[in-house]
């Protein structure tokens, strides 16, 4: 493993929680996970979009920088690996997709302001699966508030993350096809994962599916 700081990211349903958990089982990391289920306004976003998503936007920023600052400090990214299941980047991808234009304008300024004291990851692994799937896994895993997800807010979700990698070439960062894999039931689609998250990849954007063969990084 190359990495310290790993982040495995993913739209609404996608299991990046759970390869967090594995990979810092298994690479023997400190694990760090969003904590979305503390945010009070987060039920009522999904009530009421327009009158709660800048409420929803600012916690879940406020909450990722308290987090970040108090379990990433300096010395410690260069004595321990630490995975992650969310960027902070997040924030302002999510702010994109739910706030109005004057909103996103002064969440975007507070965004820039805190943005830059905090490091950024060495690898970022994104688990792609088509919105169908997204779908399934949200029924699936059967959180209440998430049942009236509609499929284009995913998508806008999923086009969001793609512009933000697009524009950022100097961060390594693997968008892995997961369509036809299943990582937890599969040992072989894991091992599969293991193996890409340790090899020396190039700065940029590489384009992955899960049990095939990569070119050289």
């Amino acid at each position: 493993m190359h990495y310290q700081l790993i982040t495995v990211e993913g739209n609404i349903g996608a299991g990046k929680t759970t390869l967090a958990h594995y990979f810092a089982r298994d690479f023997s990391g400190k694990l760090i996970l969003e904590r979305f289920e503390d945010n009070p306004f987060l039920p009522k976003f999904f009530e009421d979009f327009k009158q709660n998503a800048f409420a929803t936007e600012l916690y879940f920023m406020a909450e990722r920088y308290h987090q970040l600052s108090r379990e990433m400090t300096e010395p410690e990214l260069f004595q321990t690996r630490v995975v992650m299941d969310y960027l902070f980047t997040k924030s302002l991808l999510f702010a994109k997709a739910n706030l109005d234009e004057e909103e996103f304008t002064l969440f975007h300024k507070l965004f820039h302001i805190i943005n830059p004291r905090l490091p950024e990851p060495e690898l970022i692994l994104y688990v792609h699966s088509d919105i169908d799937r997204l779908m399934r896994n949200i029924r699936e895993r059967g959180r209440d508030f998430e049942q009236g997800v509609d499929p284009a807010y995913l998508e806008k979700i999923q086009a969001n993350y793609f512009a933000w990698f697009r524009q950022n070439p100097h961060l390594r960062i693997l968008v892995i096809d997961n369509n036809d894999a299943d990582y937890v039931r599969d040992p072989d689609a894991y091992r599969w994962y293991t193996d890409i998250a340790s090899r020396p990849w190039t700065t940029g954007l590489h384009f992955l599916k899960v049990g095939e063969s990569p070119d050289a990084p």
